[in-house]
């Protein structure tokens, strides 16, 4: 069950050397004209400021926790410090703040458990950075999956969304190499998440009565067997199982003729079975304005769709078209399921 609150949404800072900080206060920025609900920064304030001056923008920080956040949004950009502890340089990643990275993520993810803040929203990180230092996980969605477990007790399986005002792709499999996705594609992962998906899409999205279009593995969704055996052996099987549940499912489909125009007038979801299956249509059709979101957590997760962009970091050209729309998506979810539970 989500947590949920009036609280602001947790915004972790990402990587400091990242654009995380030249959206955020782009975001903050626009906070009136574009309609941003309020949101405590969690980061290093020196790191806001000094890349404020790089971008030649003029904001007043505030360091403060969820409770003061609130009323300092109108007129100053409410921190919660987690200092770095080396120097930030924009479009430099540096491993020893990795430290700072995570922690920044912890600290989210408990306040929104605690309910004093709403949901939890992620500025991109660098995994590569990440693993110089020790981390272990394949990613983001990974590493808040293991924290939900910590925090809740049992584990849970989290579920990829990107949404977008065109499509919503779910990926089965995730962060791994593409040789691995037919291996990893068992009947219960594509059972599961498609379970998980249907669920969150009426309780969080608000969809009655979610339509699941499930995309075939192989070309042409294995051709009978003649392109590849998955998507009858593994794929249907499941396909058939949830519609005897009483899921509105169609699939195996091939992924080329899903994601047209007229296609997409017939799902609320695609379930895709690896990451750039999914992604690639996801990003064709709103990279802008996508925003990922974490499924089969115990709290709500948004992310902008993209990466640290570390070749634009403090260049004053970066979009935040994408972290505005995850915040509101975050609002908009947070204030779905705080009124489904009244």
């Amino acid at each position: 069950m989500n947590k949920t609150s009036g609280g602001p949404i947790a915004l972790t800072m990402g990587d400091p050397a990242g654009i995380g900080p030249d959206i955020s206060l782009s975001t903050w920025a626009l906070r009136r004209s574009d309609d941003i609900p309020p949101f405590l920064f969690i980061g290093d304030p020196s790191v806001l400021s000094e890349r404020a001056k790089a971008l030649g923008e003029t904001v007043q920080i505030r360091e403060t926790d969820c409770e003061g956040a609130a009323a300092a949004f109108a007129d100053a950009l409410p921190v919660l410090p987690i200092r770095c502890p080396a120097s930030v340089v924009a479009g430099q990643p540096n491993p020893e703040n990795a430290g700072a990275v995570t922690e920044a993520i912890d600290t989210a993810v408990r306040l929104v458990m605690s309910g004093k803040a709403s949901a939890v929203a992620t500025n991109p990180i660098a995994k590569a950075v990440l693993y110089e230092a020790g981390f272990r996980f394949p990613g983001h969605t990974e590493y808040l999956a293991d924290l939900s477990k910590k925090a809740m007790g049992a584990p849970v399986l989290p579920v990829m969304m990107l949404a977008g005002p065109k499509l919503r792709t779910v990926p089965v499999t995730i962060h791994i190499p593409l040789k691995d996705v037919p291996g990893a594609l068992t009947p219960d992962l594509i059972y599961r998440t498609s379970v998980i998906t249907a669920g969150d899409l009426k309780r969080l999205f608000g969809v009655a009565a979610p339509r699941l279009a499930i995309a075939g593995l192989n070309p042409h969704a294995g051709e009978g067997g003649a392109l590849g055996l998955e998507d009858d052996a593994i794929i249907r099987p499941v396909i058939d199982r949830l519609r005897a549940e009483g899921l509105d499912v169609a699939g195996p489909l091939p992924a080329d003729t899903m994601f047209h125009d007229r296609a997409r007038e017939t799902y609320d979801v695609a379930i895709c079975m690896y990451h750039d299956q999914a992604l690639i249509p996801a990003k064709a059709l709103g990279f802008d304005d996508s925003v990922n979101v974490t499924l089969g957590l115990p709290f709500i997760r948004t992310s902008p769709d993209h990466g640290t962009a570390f070749g634009i970091a403090g260049k004053g050209i970066a979009r935040a078209d994408s972290l505005m729309a995850a915040l509101r998506l975050a609002a908009e979810l947070a204030a779905n399921t705080a009124g489904a539970s009244r």
